[in-house]
């Protein structure tokens, strides 16, 4: 079994509903669904359990609360890939976006670093 979990898990108050998903690629769709329906609400987390050696992901809108574990390690490239949308998101950039430019940006740009100093210039450093 890839991911761990499987039972989905009631809480305590009324109609919140704490789910495990078994499958990464349905976590990583409702997971990005739900922060582009609730932006502003939605909070991400990420666990290690040193004593079960798994790592938990859960996204919540305090509504619907999505849980992931896994103690695979090749879930890890995964997650980095997930945490890596959510903070771009989060910084108010579309990760597509950024991706499309930074391909541009690295085809474009010269061998040559630009520099504010001019070539004959020296730059003191240290005590004298």
């Amino acid at each position: 079994a890839r991911g761990g979990g499987g039972v989905p898990v009631a809480s305590l108050a009324g109609d919140n509903r704490m789910v495990y998903i078994e499958d990464w690629d349905t976590f990583y769709a409702e997971a990005e669904k739900l922060y582009l329906d609730h932006p502003a609400h939605t909070r991400y987390s990420l666990k290690y359990r040193h004593t079960d050696g798994k790592v938990l992901l859960k996204v919540t809108n305090d509504r619907v609360c999505l849980q992931y574990q896994t103690d695979q390690q090749q879930d890890l490239k995964r997650i980095e890939k997930l945490n890596n949308i959510f903070i771009t998101r989060m910084c108010g950039r579309d990760p597509e976006a950024d991706a499309a430019e930074g391909a541009e940006g690295s085809a474009s740009k010269g061998d040559k670093p630009v520099s504010s100093e001019e070539p004959g210039s020296k730059k003191r450093r240290g005590k004298r």
